[in-house]
């Protein structure tokens, strides 16, 4: 299958990773990328679509139209944040365009990180693992293809990519001690982008998927499992 892919978070390290992935490969024939302000990357494959009201996609919806991936790599931060705005930044907003996506693309496969240690049960301590783990479960519940949240713990950067968060730059050069002693928790932002790509091609037997998952997952491998 040849795949068109809404990607949204291009300007983060994350989404920027996924898309340096999805413009390399083969099977992926052209993605847009929505976003407030341009990602400084210019490609055949690639098209920029500027939007600034991600709870309103009224004006644009007719461009969404037509795809068969999402990649939804936007996320902030919970520090200084209550439940009330932590909850309109992370699951109102993710939700608002995963709504308005299932509409208009029933053959889509939405891919949405998460982050390690949410909370499926929506009832633990942590705030912001009891939103992400909301967000989650309501986004299986959508009209897609399929749905599919992926929880990296750290993730080391592709070198080379300008958006990569300068603790995480640090925190690369002891990537092979930290593969050894946390695998559970660690993944490359090359291995979280391929997974993306070969669960929208061949799906995967998990609809969340851990660092191991990632590391099935990105090379077409989740078949086995």
């Amino acid at each position: 299958m040849k795949i068109n892919a809404i990607l949204f978070g291009a300007t983060g390290m994350v989404g920027e990773g996924v898309l340096h992935e999805a413009l390399k490969h083969s099977n992926v024939e052209s993605v847009i990328v929505i976003g407030r302000r341009p990602c400084n990357v210019k490609h055949q494959k690639l098209k920029e679509l500027l939007h600034n009201d991600f709870f309103d996609y009224s004006a644009i919806q007719d461009q969404l139209k037509g795809y068969n991936a999402c990649y939804f790599c936007l996320g902030v931060t919970s520090i200084g944040k209550d439940e009330k705005e932590y909850t309109r930044l992370s699951y109102d907003l993710t939700m608002q365009a995963a709504n308005v996506l299932s509409r208009l693309n029933t053959e889509m496969t939405f891919c949405y990180v998460s982050g390690a240690g949410t909370d499926s049960t929506e009832k633990g301590r942590s705030m912001w693992a009891r939103v992400k783990g909301k967000t989650e479960n309501d986004l299986m519940k959508l009209p897609f293809k399929s749905a599919y949240a992926f929880r990296p713990g750290y993730i080391k950067p592709t070198k080379g990519l300008k958006n990569a968060f300068t603790a995480a730059k640090v925190m690369g050069v002891l990537y092979p001690v930290l593969e050894v002693l946390f695998r559970k928790y660690v993944c490359t932002l090359e291995e979280l982008g391929l997974a993306m790509i070969n669960v929208t091609e061949n799906g995967y037997p998990k609809k969340i998927l851990e660092c191991q998952d990632i590391r099935l997952a990105r090379t077409g491998a989740s078949r086995s499992v």
